[in-house]
């Protein structure tokens, strides 16, 4: 056989998935990823456990993961917004789960759920290592963008491996128009900062504009206040000094 049939045997080999024995659960055959993107209030988790309990109906092995950072409504469930909850690992990360769930268990998985997928750091290689490696689908929902609509944590960086994208809109709180945006409406300007409808809410280009111009308009006159304030105080335990 000369050199250049052997590598086309090789390579066919290798696409195959057999020869070679690649150490997957799921006899070489390779998972899925969809990821399910938005603003806040757009459905993401209810889109998410709408698709985990159908494939758990459908008799698949299936587990639900979210980050621990999000306790807003329970530690032990990923729940949405309207209230529906499903039992999950709350978890820093992604590449201890495997070990913690327990390897013979992991092995007969076919379906894992991540909520709030922006808040894991290894959720590339997670993905990557799940779906092309051990077989799994990987559902994958979370933020694309933060309040100020830069990326998120890693959830952009997956959509490259994924099948499906599904970007979801939520209704403007202002005029009910589609919402694609999310305005912080507390004055906190780190990029993490976990809560609900009492800090965040949804809104369209239009209001998310007007709304960041107002925030900014008000942040500056309670910073100026404060700074007065300051001066105040100063001049008045200078005074009360001499």
């Amino acid at each position: 056989m000369s050199s250049s049939l052997r590598s086309l045997v090789s390579l066919s080999s290798i696409v195959s998935g057999s020869g070679g024995g690649g150490g997957n659960d799921n006899n070489g055959v390779p998972g899925e990823i969809h990821v399910i993107v938005g603003p806040m209030f757009a459905g993401k988790t209810t889109a998410l456990l709408r698709r985990i309990k159908s494939e758990s109906t459908d008799g698949r092995n299936v587990v639900m993961i979210k980050s621990s950072k999000d306790t807003r409504y329970a530690k032990d469930s990923v729940v949405s917004h309207d209230g529906v909850k499903f039992p999950c690992w709350a978890l820093p990360d992604l590449s201890s789960f495997e070990e913690k769930f327990g390897f013979d268990a992991y092995a007969k998985l076919d379906v894992i759920g991540i909520d709030e997928a922006q808040f894991f750091d290894d959720l590339y290689d997670f993905c990557c290592k799940a779906a092309e490696q051990d077989g799994k689908t990987v559902v994958v929902a979370g933020l694309d963008g933060d309040y100020l609509r830069r990326s998120f944590g890693c959830v952009l960086d997956v959509i490259p491996l994924a099948d499906t994208v599904t970007k979801l809109t939520a209704r403007c709180e202002m005029c009910g128009k589609r919402a694609f945006f999310t305005l912080r409406k507390v004055g906190e300007t780190q990029t993490e900062l976990i809560g609900g409808a009492e800090a965040y809410m949804p809104v369209c280009r239009q209001h998310y504009v007007n709304g960041q111009a107002v925030i900014g308009a008000a942040r500056t006159v309670l910073e100026t206040s404060h700074s007065q304030v300051q001066k105040e105080i100063i001049v008045v335990e200078t005074a009360c000094v001499s």
